[in-house]
């Protein structure tokens, strides 16, 4: 299994993601890769490390996820690897919940968001996210 983090999907991708199940509620998982230290584009908080430049993201979207009926569900720092191999782990596992694709896409375009994604960049080193249908054993 090849795996490759990212931190803004392929125009295709997107496209053929937000086709998808357009009506189904998701829980997208969301494993995370911090860099060692933020990078800011104006070289602003450099003693910041890529966790807490991420972290600021964080707290500020649980607003934006809840504008679009959304909610963070869980979040939590990666401590081991039980079963399968991967070259690095992830820092961090967080879990959010959308009413379906279309109000992440409503989301990502509020400025109420666009203003925070800085911090988001500034922090990652990449990520996969990964789109799961609510189930059965599901809060």
């Amino acid at each position: 299994m090849h795996v490759l983090n990212a931190l803004m999907p392929q125009p295709d991708q997107a496209a053929a993601f937000f086709a998808a199940d357009a009506d189904a509620p998701m829980v997208m998982v969301n494993l995370l890769k911090f860099k060692d230290r933020a990078e800011y584009p104006d070289g602003s908080d450099a003693d910041l490390t890529g966790r807490e430049a991420y972290l600021r993201y964080g707290a500020a979207v649980q607003t934006c996820l809840a504008m679009v009926g959304g909610r963070a569900v869980f979040s939590g720092d990666v401590t081991g690897l039980l079963l399968g191999e991967v070259e690095e782990l992830w820092d961090m596992v967080a879990l959010a919940y959308y009413p379906g694709p279309q109000a992440m896409l409503a989301m990502v375009a509020l400025p109420e968001y666009q203003g925070i994604e800085v911090h988001r960049f500034a922090g990652l080193k990449g990520q996969l996210n990964i789109r799961t249908r609510p189930g059965l054993m599901s809060a």
